[in-house]
């Protein structure tokens, strides 16, 4: 599978152009899905559903399913941060992966810099960046010779990916999949719980 990474500050639109990259991704028959970094206390589920019941009570991983689709949901019994190698192992066989986050990761990144934001611009600094996708660039703050993709045009940045693809053929780093991340991920489950929506 192909993994690319897109880093840029909050508001540079991120989840827009990934939004718009799906659609055209899997238009042109591939298959896509998504690793995005969240805040700490973000969370997918409701109060009072059970699956929420499950998690309160103490089980480590909640996997609900359904005919139509899984979700998993672990709570960490030791605050931990899992590498985007790690969340990237989680995932089914797929064309491709989009990272959204994960700005300092050794990982090809594109990244979305528009001069409204006033931010700076970080592939000056950053190895990791093959591309630079924006909307102002002629108010880039530095030359560089990485491909520039106009931040307002998702099918030249579709194309430049597919075009592209080989380049960045996955390959998790040597170690990548140890850690905390991975200790939690193996840890001894409290209570493990599968249950299906009703009727399921």
């Amino acid at each position: 599978m192909n993994v690319i990474g897109f880093c840029g500050y909050s508001g540079s639109g991120k989840t827009t152009l990934v939004e718009q990259l799906i659609v055209r991704l899997k238009l042109a028959g591939q298959r896509v899905s998504v690793v995005k970094h969240a805040h700490h206390a973000f969370d997918i589920d409701h109060e009072g559903k059970d699956s929420w019941r499950h998690r309160q009570a103490g089980a480590f991983e909640v996997v609900i399913a359904s005919d139509r689709r899984l979700a998993k949901i672990r709570e960490f019994e030791l605050r931990t941060e899992p590498t985007v190698h790690q969340l990237i192992a989680e995932l089914y066989d797929c064309d491709w992966v989009l990272v959204e986050g994960f700005k300092r990761a050794a990982l090809a990144k594109i990244e979305i810099w528009r001069a409204a934001t006033g931010r700076p611009a970080q592939y000056p600094l950053d190895a990791h960046i093959v591309a630079v996708c924006t909307d102002s660039a002629a108010a880039l703050p530095e030359p560089t010779e990485l491909p520039v993709l106009d931040l307002n045009d998702p099918e030249a940045v579709a194309a430049f990916l597919l075009h592209s693809g080989a380049r960045f053929a996955y390959r998790a780093p040597a170690g990548a999949l140890s850690g905390d991340g991975g200790a939690a991920r193996t840890a001894e489950p409290v209570v493990g719980r599968i249950y299906r929506e009703p009727g399921g």
